[in-house]
């Protein structure tokens, strides 16, 4: 696969305007676009290196929803999801099964060529490891990586900047909305709810009892607070 200058894009879609639109659009942002109109040929394609994923949900051989969570065994790629669903019930869904973003069609291309900018910008690295409850639970920015008792947890981008959005302001109460805000980079209306969705994903993976969490604390009313102890350095 030929290199992108900003990155490598997978567009999962059987409607070829759609795609060839889409591609369009993206390669002249600087993207390498492939595009596979079945999520047959998606697999295939996932062995390629790819920076992420804009997966439709209508495809003609299995459902978008089932490829995601394939794609979520073994990977935590961005992916941004393409439907014509529009209730929020189908969005938070969505967004549970791994999804970091949920685009309802008709779209904007050049919306989405800016909610492509914005997911890549907030999954790039920085250098710095945080380290909590004597080691139980380690966040390292750097490779994007979280270990859990030494053993490595899969997070979904999504998930990965929630904890760190949480951890990096520790006991301060932070509402949905803020956590919105923060982690999806834009005010994403109507989405509040999905975070809830994204804890209760991140809690089954982080904490040892799930009902009694050690780092993540629902404050009823209000949101959010990280309440790990910082381990000293």
């Amino acid at each position: 696969m030929t290199a992108g200058k900003k990155g490598n894009l997978l567009i999962v879609e059987d409607e070829k305007k759609i795609s060839d639109i889409t591609k369009a659009y993206l390669e002249r942002d600087g993207y390498h676009v492939s595009v596979a109109e079945t999520a047959e040929r998606a697999i295939k394609l996932l062995k390629e290196p790819l920076d992420l994923i804009i997966l439709d949900l209508m495809l003609p051989d299995i459902p978008g929803e089932e490829l995601c969570r394939l794609i979520r065994q073994d990977s935590d790629i961005p992916i941004i999801m393409l439907t014509a669903k529009s209730a929020e019930e189908d969005r938070i869904k969505g967004l549970g099964m791994g999804a970091d973003d949920y685009v309802v069609k008709p779209f904007s291309p050049r919306e989405l060529v800016a909610r492509v900018n914005a997911l890549l910008r907030r999954t790039k690295k920085s250098a710095k490891t945080l380290s909590f409850n004597q080691g139980s639970l380690v966040i390292d920015v750097t490779t994007h990586e979280v270990k859990k008792n030494k053993e490595p947890v899969t997070l979904t981008p999504t998930e990965f900047r929630i904890l760190l959005t949480l951890a990096e302001r520790p006991l301060v109460v932070m509402s949905r909305h803020q956590l919105v805000n923060l982690v999806q980079g834009y005010d994403f209306e109507g989405y509040e709810r999905t975070i809830d969705a994204h804890v209760k994903n991140l809690r089954q993976k982080i904490e040892d009892n799930p009902k009694e969490p050690v780092f993540i604390k629902t404050v009823y009313g209000l949101g959010y607070k990280f309440i790990g102890i910082r381990d000293e350095k």
